[in-house]
This record gives structure tokens, C-alpha cells and sequence, in this order.
């Protein structure tokens, strides 16, 4: 049996038994080693040798966390909260609610789209936008499992289809230069992105039958302090200037060193040197920011260890390299089982970006050798490593949604994030990424 089949199989069971990811995580990489044949020290050793490529993600969130605390501090937060609630007040039954309730959503998929492309900070603004909103998505009575499938859908699907900003770099720089390397030299950058867009239709399918179907009713939360709402406290307008100065600092500094770390490092010291911050309460303020992301810095690093032993156990390779030889000559059959081979890839991984170097060495030629179009091929690839990336415990699009929905510890990550974020893009995408592979 293939060491990445049974390795992911044992991680999702136990998550979705309930077992903490991280214990998980580490388990069934280790079960992964020693079925592919490695000795315990050995699958010890390549988990322990990876661990160090999530502690500089597992850092930022922390830094980020903290940050989002001294912005909670400085007011901006609550100005925010208190312009949506009054639009709210003595409408919660009626149509203007129902209406205000579509533009919160539509005003997260727009803001978690640009993180992408036009501000690309990809999942950085989550833990300092989402939690000061847990007071109006209660006051809203939104349903979290539909915001988590709202920014899984906001951080996926713009580089599946959009060629700037990370779209560019998994389009170009990963998903065209795998197509020249492996026998489609003539496919243009223009032709990419057009071969996606019907994948990318399966993400908006799923992202409207959570909005209008899934997850319409209303749902209440208890009350804490985030989903409390305070309307007649008094805010200092001068924080507010202050809190508007740390983001843009903080932007500034991310997108100018390519760190979380140094831009919410940048944005914090913002907030201590105005005064936001008194020197004495820093301590406070980052134990509060880490204890809120903590778990998810947590999974970020077993996670990392969990790749690490999936890629020196050879089961990635294999397991494509099998495909390639038990399909036959069924051409729909080829393209379901290398749809569902790159979903079971990715889900154990955790990044579509590094999927596709890996199954491109065998998918390119295999889909050429059962006829496929360049256009099909370059779906059922992309397709194929997109999948799984929505719905992956160790994903960080499934992460990053967590990380700002459980910051009342009201959100649980495999059942609330992981569960309905699966559910609503996987399937689809593998149904419209075989009627792309088919049709084009």
C-alpha cells in the first residue's frame, strides 16, 4: 500500500475523530515512514528535519496575533463594529438585515481576493481583520462555517484563475514552466489561465450553494468579549490615527521585506512608540496575540514535518508513477483517477504550489499519450493540484480562516473549517475539472 495513502487516511480519521491536529499530523507521518520501508529513527529523523520550515510561518502568525490585539486596543476596531451595528439596529428581521448580511459576505470575498492579487499578503490580514468582526457575525447570526468557506474561497481561487500577483506565480512561473518541461512547449501564457477558468466555475458553484443552501440559516454563538459588540464607549480619535498609521507601516514593511514577521513587528512597535501601547502592557499584549494563534503556529510546524517525511519516503512518486500504469486506455477513467491521485497529493503536502512539480513529470506525458488537448492538459493539471488545497487540515487556506473564526475558541478547525470547505470546492472541482479535461 502506498505510504501517502495511508499516511493521509490515518491523518484524516483521527482529525476527524476529534484528535488534536498536531498529534495527528506527527502519528501518521511516522506510520508513513515505516510503511514505506524507512527504519523508526529514520521517518523520526526526516519529521524532525522539517520541522523548521513551519517555524517561521508559526512566527509570523504569532506576530500577527499580537498585532490584531493592540489594534482590538487602539479603538479602530470597535469604530469598525459600532458603523456596522447601527446599520444593523431594529433591522434584524427584515430585508435590510438579509441585504446587509450579502454585503459583508460580498465585502470579505473582495478583501480576501485582493490579498491575493492586489495587496498580496495572502492570509496575514486574516488574524487581525476577522476576529474585532466576530461581534457583527454575531449580531448577523452568520453561520462561521460559511465564512471560513467565504475566505477559502477568497485565498484559492484567484491563483487558479488570475494571473497576478500568487495567481502569476502558480499560473507562470510553476504551472507553465512544468507544462514546457515536460512536453507541451508550445502552450502560451495566455492559453493557462483560459483552461482554468471552468475549475474556477466549480469554486464559485460551491461558494453559492454554501451561501444559499449549506449554511443560510441563521446560527447563534455565545457571548464572549470578541462577540460583544460595544456601542457606547468612548474612542480616542488619535489611536485611531495611530492604528491606521501601524497597518499601512505594517503593510509597507511586508510587502517591501516579503515577512509577516517584520511587518507586524513593524506595525506593533507603531502602536508602543504612539502611545497605544504602554511599554509596560507589551508583555500582556504578545501572551494574548500568541496564546490566540498558538494552535495554528502548532499545526503550521507538524505540518512541515509531515511533508518532509512524505517527500523522502518516495510515495509521492510512486503513487503517480502508479497511476500511470493501471489505467488502461479509458481516457475519462485517466483523468477522474488523476484528479483524486493529486487531491490525496496535495491534502498531505499542504501547498498546491509544490504538487505540481511533482505530477507534472508524469501527468504531461500521460495526458498526451491518451490524447488530451494542451487546453485539457493544463486543467487536469492545475485542477489536480488545486484540489485539496480547500480542505486540507494543514493547508494554510484552511488555517488561516481558523486562526481568525477561533479567537473566541468558538470554531473548531476540522469539522467547521476543513469539513465544509472540502465538501463545497473538492467536489466540485473534481467534477468540473473532468468536464474541462473532457470538453477542451
Amino acid at each position: 500500500m502506498n505510504p501517502v495513502v495511508i499516511s493521509v487516511c490515518i491523518m484524516l480519521l483521527l482529525a476527524l475523530m476529534r484528535v488534536n491536529v498536531v498529534v495527528a499530523l506527527t502519528f501518521s507521518a511516522i506510520i508513513g515512514g515505516l510503511v514505506s520501508g524507512m527504519s523508526l529513527n529514520d521517518a523520526v529523523s526526516a519529521f524532525e528535519s522539517g520541522l523548521g520550515g513551519g517555524a517561521t510561518i508559526a512566527l509570523s502568525y504569532a506576530m500577527l496575533g499580537t498585532f490584531a490585539v493592540a489594534i482590538s486596543k487602539s479603538g479602530l476596531t470597535d469604530l469598525l463594529a459600532q458603523n456596522v451595528i447601527k446599520r444593523i439596529h431594529g433591522k434584524e428581521n427584515g430585508a435590510a438585515s438579509t441585504g446587509l448580511k450579502y454585503a459583508v459576505i460580498c465585502a470579505l470575498i473582495l478583501v480576501t481576493m485582493s490579498s491575493q492579487n492586489v495587496i498580496p499578503v495572502h492570509i496575514a490580514f486574516i488574524p487581525i481583520l476577522i476576529p474585532p468582526l466576530l461581534g457583527v457575525f454575531a449580531k448577523l447570526k452568520l453561520d462561521r462555517r460559511l465564512i471560513a468557506c467565504v475566505l477559502t474561497f477568497g485565498l484559492v481561487t484567484p491563483y487558479m484563475v488570475l494571473p497576478i500577483g500568487f495567481g502569476g506565480i502558480f499560473l507562470n512561473n510553476i504551472l507553465l514552466k512544468s507544462l514546457h518541461d515536460n512536453g507541451l512547449p508550445d502552450v502560451v501564457a495566455s492559453q493557462v489561465p483560459t483552461a482554468m477558468m471552468l475549475p474556477g466555475l466549480g469554486m464559485i458553484f460551491g461558494l453559492l450553494v454554501a451561501i444559499l443552501v449549506t449554511y443560510r440559516k441563521p446560527r447563534e454563538y455565545k457571548e464572549t468579549e470578541l462577540t460583544t459588540v460595544h456601542t457606547e464607549i468612548q474612542i480616542d480619535k488619535r489611536n485611531i490615527v495611530i492604528a491606521a498609521i501601524a497597518i499601512i507601516v505594517a503593510l509597507g514593511a511586508q510587502l517591501s521585506t516579503g515577512s509577516m514577521i517584520i511587518g507586524g513587528l513593524a506595525g506593533f512597535m507603531v502602536f508602543t512608540f504612539g502611545g497605544v501601547i504602554a511599554w509596560k502592557e507589551t508583555q500582556d499584549v504578545f501572551t494574548r496575540g500568541v496564546h490566540m494563534m498558538a494552535m495554528i503556529g502548532f499545526i503550521m510546524i507538524a505540518a512541515a514535518g509531515f511533508a518532509a517525511v512524505m517527500k523522502q519516503s518516495g510515495g509521492v512518486e510512486t503513487l503517480v508513477e502508479a497511476l500511470s500504469t493501471s489505467i488502461g486506455d479509458n481516457k475519462a477513467l485517466a483523468a477522474l483517477l488523476m484528479l483524486i491521485v493529486g487531491l490525496l497529493v496535495t491534502m498531505g503536502i499542504g501547498s498546491s504550489f509544490s504538487t505540481i512539480p511533482i505530477i507534472a513529470t508524469i501527468y504531461v506525458p500521460l495526458a498526451i499519450a491518451f490524447g488530451f488537448s494542451p487546453m485539457a492538459t493544463i486543467a487536469l493539471v492545475g485542477t489536480a493540484a488545486a484540489l485539496g488545497d480547500a480542505g486540507s487540515p494543514a493547508s494554510d487556506s484552511t488555517l488561516g480562516p481558523t486562526s481568525g473564526l477561533n479567537a473566541d475558541g468558538q470554531h473548531e478547525h476540522v469539522w467547521e473549517t476543513v469539513v465544509p470547505t472540502f465538501l463545497h470546492y473538492n467536489i466540485p472541482l473534481i467534477i468540473f475539472g473532468w468536464i474541462a479535461a473532457m470538453v477542451l
